[in-house]
């Protein structure tokens, strides 16, 4: 069965490890939880770590090899499997199942994926979860936020009175990301101690604030409600769309070099993206073929130049319907 973020913390505290971890879901958390695994591997012996990121191309024999190896340097190893995809295939869930039918004496296993839902378990999953531990994190559900905030909060010896982590909560707006760099921020400018209503709102930015960049993260992250609030509100922030476009044209365009790519690992590090938006881009992309996309960049070029005078029609119409067809690509017809 596997734990939440609550029981995963006490499994954290033991004096031993188990012979497999798949830890699964918010990248944040889940990098997060694999860093506190790793601190808690070296306080008890180790002092070793290989280091495996499965790619299109990986080599699954490696974990067996991996598994298999002997240390010169440590009595105790931890094998730091990276899948990103959370879908390890019909030969990666064969490797995963030998592993835990018979785990290596001193070697611990972590799996750690930043893509799941209840799609990806399987029968590899039950394996891990009958020799080992397996922990999803998901992000808060609305009504948690202000929880969560506390928590995370307290983990950096501050409180907040109710009124204030709600003021955080609704600044962040659902953010993972925003809310713990948020958190740290006030670690660093508050110091220790309870912060009130009227100390957060003169301490924390508005990371809720409307922005290009944030737009396209939302519509390629096929959030369209947040996507065309976002777009709402660059419309009464008086935002220039010419040069908005600019910047979404950008991101079609990046998608479609993507898309072309024969490897798209190999691509996304060329395009210098990191992590989390290497995954943004590869949930779109599986949305929809790359004809869309050219679709999209087609739309995006006919509302510049209706902004620009040359094409009659209401611009910022035209970049709902392109921004709602980026979120929503089995709509995109009816929108068009």
């Amino acid at each position: 069965m596997p734990l939440n973020s609550s029981q995963w913390q006490k499994t954290l505290a033991a004096d031993s490890l188990s012979p497999v971890y798949l830890l699964a879901g918010e990248e944040l958390l889940v990098l997060e939880a694999a860093d506190a695994l790793r601190a808690q591997a070296r306080k008890l012996g180790y002092t070793e770590r290989d280091v495996l990121d499965v790619g299109a191309h990986f080599d699954w024999d490696e974990l067996a090899r991996a598994g298999a190896g002997m240390s010169l340097f440590a009595t105790r190893r931890l094998i730091d499997l990276r899948l990103p995809t959370g879908r390890p295939g019909t030969e990666g869930a064969k490797a995963i199942t030998e592993f835990c039918a018979n785990p290596p004496p001193d070697v611990s296993l972590v799996i750690s994926a930043v893509e799941w839902s209840n799609k990806h378990e399987g029968a590899w999953t039950k394996q891990v979860d009958s020799a080992g531990t397996v922990v999803v994190f998901n992000a808060p559900r609305p009504h948690e936020w202000e929880a969560w905030i506390g928590t995370r909060l307290a983990t950096r010896g501050l409180t907040a009175t109710p009124e204030a982590a709600a003021l955080l909560a609704e600044r962040v707006e659902g953010n993972l990301l925003a809310a713990a760099q948020e958190v740290d921020k006030l670690a660093i400018l508050h110091g220790q101690g309870k912060i009130g209503a009227d100390e957060m709102e003169h301490l924390v930015a508005d990371s809720a604030r409307y922005d290009a960049f944030k737009l396209t993260d939302a519509a390629l992250g096929g959030d369209g409600a947040r996507a065309l609030r976002i777009l709402d509100g660059l419309h009464a922030e008086g935002e220039e769309l010419i040069a908005l476009m600019g910047w979404v044209v950008n991101q079609l365009q990046l998608a479609l070099r993507l898309a072309n790519a024969h490897d798209f690992s190999a691509q996304a590090r060329a395009e210098r993206l990191w992590p989390a938006r290497e995954q943004l881009f590869r949930k779109a992309l599986r949305r929809a073929p790359r004809e869309h996309w050219m679709q999209c960049l087609a739309r995006a070029a006919r509302i510049d130049r209706i902004a620009k005078g040359r094409e009659g029609g209401d611009a910022w119409l035209q970049a709902q319907r392109l921004i709602a067809a980026m979120a929503e690509p089995r709509a995109a017809q009816a929108l068009a």
